[in-house]
């Protein structure tokens, strides 16, 4: 059950009831591609981060070690030891990562392994079945993600065939939950909105996927190539034609500024490797921009990451210390180094819920991009 408690323009604050949880949005997905954060950081670890939801890949959990071993062991969220809400993505996104890979029909999508070569042939019954086995808290349609610049012949076709994706999608995951084995009976189906910086497909489509009342609806294809003006534009255009009533994801997506930017156009899921990536090269952020930690600078330099924060890393250790470790490649550096990344994200997400509980978002939006905007203009980073 969706709910929204309150609203400041578009943005909205709501309430996801899952079977593995309630999600309070606007939400940040911390992501765990194989089942774990790239960084050394354990699934229960996550809860002092305030992680809400964990989203794992089905295309690479499908490869390794097999959704079927993943099924034998009682689903992804008791194989990694996680106990709130998982979201699959589909595999729909390696069609475009993996794009020298792939061969793509009506059928569904053929792919080269990118661990061994071997073929694998994914449709949308065969997503549906992973992630069924993986069984999740949420599994996301298989769909095309074309290139945000691709031609508008191509993209019109790949939306369609997207379109036709989705009806089977939804008629079999409606299948497998009814399945005496299945790991999650009461798993939800997400649609995706697709359609490049076209506006008018983009519309035309979540209005076609509006009318199948599915549980949720991604925005994808977005944040693939297109400047964040188009990215903020076709928010701006196509969120108004989803269902005000049903949550609202914005995938890969994306920066602090990106985040707040999407709230503020209605979305209440992101997701983005940014926090842990980043973090495993140094790049850590905080309310006054980011800091590489790699910078001689911080060489002597004994305050913590950011002065008041209460993630691992910042209550028991200084900046010198964790630069120490990333210079040495000490795995511990880029273990704190991610920890302060999602601690800082997950709770930006809830200082974004306070603010529209207070009705007060605009205002708290401004400063906060104020504060994000300041070390980089004065170029201390």
């Amino acid at each position: 059950m969706y709910e929204v408690i309150k609203q400041e323009g578009r943005a909205k604050r709501a309430r996801l009831t899952t079977v593995h949880g309630t999600i309070e949005t606007p939400v940040f997905m911390n992501v765990g591609t194989v089942a774990a954060i790239k960084g050394g950081v354990s699934s229960p670890e996550l809860h002092s981060l305030k992680t809400q939801v964990e989203l794992c890949n089905t295309f690479h959990l499908h490869v390794r070690p097999g959704d079927k071993i993943v099924k034998q062991l009682g689903g992804v969220r008791k194989f990694m030891n996680w106990d709130g809400p998982v979201l699959t993505d589909s595999g729909g996104f390696q069609v475009f990562s993996l794009a020298k890979l792939r061969k793509i029909k009506e059928e569904g999508v053929t792919f080269r392994s990118h661990i061994d070569g071997h073929k694998i042939f994914m449709g949308p019954e065969e997503s549906m079945q992973i992630q069924s086995n993986l069984g999740s808290t949420i599994a996301m349609a298989f769909d095309e993600c074309p290139n945000a610049l691709a031609e508008r012949h191509y993209v019109e076709q790949s939306v369609d065939r997207t379109t036709r994706w989705l009806v089977r999608c939804k008629a079999e995951m409606a299948r497998l939950n009814s399945l005496p084995d299945t790991v999650n009976p009461h798993q939800m189906l997400f649609g995706i909105n697709q359609g490049a910086i076209y506006p008018d497909i983009r519309i035309r489509h979540a209005e076609e996927i509006s009318a199948l009342d599915l549980d949720g609806y991604g925005i994808g294809g977005l944040a693939v190539g297109e400047t964040h003006e188009q990215m903020y534009h076709i928010l701006d255009e196509v969120v108004p034609h989803l269902p005000v009533n049903k949550p609202t994801y914005l995938m890969g997506v994306g920066t602090p500024a990106n985040i707040l930017e999407g709230v503020e156009r209605g979305v209440d899921f992101f997701d983005c490797v940014y926090p842990s990536r980043n973090g495993r090269h140094g790049h850590v952020y905080t309310n006054h921009g980011h800091l590489n930690l790699f910078n001689a600078k911080y060489e002597l330099d004994e305050r913590p990451i950011e002065e008041g924060c209460q993630c691992p890393a910042c209550r028991n250790h200084s900046r010198a210390y964790i630069r120490h470790l990333l210079k040495a490649n000490e795995m511990l550096g880029m273990r704190l180094a991610v920890m302060h990344n999602l601690y800082f994200y997950n709770n930006m997400m809830e200082e974004i819920r306070d603010a529209l509980d207070a009705g007060e978002f605009a205002s708290y939006k401004k400063r906060k991009l104020a504060g994000l905007m300041a070390t980089v203009q004065t170029g201390s980073t």
